[in-house]
């Protein structure tokens, strides 16, 4: 029979605490994975899910400095607020101008950014997808496209085409994944070895049928197609990709390795993987697609 995880310290004086801040905020999944990480390593840690309106990012910033809390989630609409507040930003934080994890260094608020991070681990460690020399296709130039683009870049991609509705961001989306980084067209999908989905379509909920982010006629074997929506755990754009031959890869992993990045820069020590994605496919078990994950 399986292990029923870990029991965490109790609560005390001593228990230190993480949190996430955004709004909407109450769906997020941050503290089923970071509580099963802190209950599998047996560390007197606790996270929260805090509610900060627009505008207040920079404050929850400093609260986390006067409070003493031991790290810091950031998701919308408070990564560009937090990127200006903290004391200094990794590499990657300054390049996106957005900080998703705040953690402590001395006296000191540092913020990184993990998606992209994120992104590559759950690609090269879960599925054994190799990103060097692959010609590369991102849909979307958002804030996820963004640090996807730059993170394909770093790892190495010969070729990181940008296709969005809006040239501006796919410019910016494109420079930021280095010398192989272009604006292209739906037409450069035929041509990839890795296909991302960084844009909202296929998340679908609400009764609706969803939208694909690009015609499924151009896609075909040997090439893999990653959606960043995670629930539903087969998007009607994977659906398409794999009837067409191709390996189709959601967002999950991404979403847990971003937040194992985060739990390491806090606490020093290597995430417990395995508990992490366990605990969040329990947690997506029991939700339907359009309760606002996050």
């Amino acid at each position: 029979m399986p292990q029923p995880p870990p029991a965490r310290p109790p609560l005390s004086a001593a228990t230190q605490v993480a949190a996430v801040i955004g709004t909407p905020v109450r769906h997020s999944l941050s503290p089923t994975l970071l509580n099963a990480a802190f209950a599998a390593e047996a560390l007197d840690w606790v996270y929260a899910a805090f509610e900060v309106p627009d505008g207040r990012g920079a404050d929850a910033i400093e609260a986390m400095r006067v409070l003493g809390l031991g790290g810091l989630s950031v998701t919308m609409p408070h990564k560009g607020a937090a990127h200006d507040a903290v004391d200094a930003r990794t590499d990657v934080a300054a390049a996106l101008g957005a900080v998703n994890c705040v953690f402590r260094d001395g006296d000191r608020l540092v913020g990184d950014n993990t998606d992209g991070p994120g992104f590559v681990d759950a690609l090269v460690r879960d599925e054994g997808v190799a990103i060097s020399g692959r010609r590369c296709v991102l849909l979307g130039a958002g804030g996820a496209g963004r640090a996807v683009a730059r993170a394909l870049g770093v790892a190495g991609a010969a070729e990181v085409v940008v296709v969005n509705r809006s040239p501006g961001p796919a410019a910016r989306a494109a420079a930021l994944a280095g010398s192989g980084g272009r604006v292209g067209g739906p037409g450069d999908v035929r041509a990839a070895d890795l296909v991302v989905n960084a844009t909202p379509l296929g998340m679908g909920g609400g009764g609706r049928a969803p939208a694909l982010p690009l015609d499924p006629a151009l896609l075909g074997p040997d090439q893999v197609v990653v959606d960043l929506v995670y629930h539903p755990a087969e998007t009607a754009l994977l659906r398409a990709a794999r009837s067409r031959g191709a390996t189709g890869v959601n967002g999950l992993g991404m979403l847990v390795h971003q937040a194992a990045h985060a739990f390491t820069r806090w606490t020093g020590r290597a995430a417990p993987i395995g508990a992490m994605a366990a605990a969040v496919a329990t947690e997506l078990a029991g939700r339907a697609p359009s309760d606002g994950d996050s």
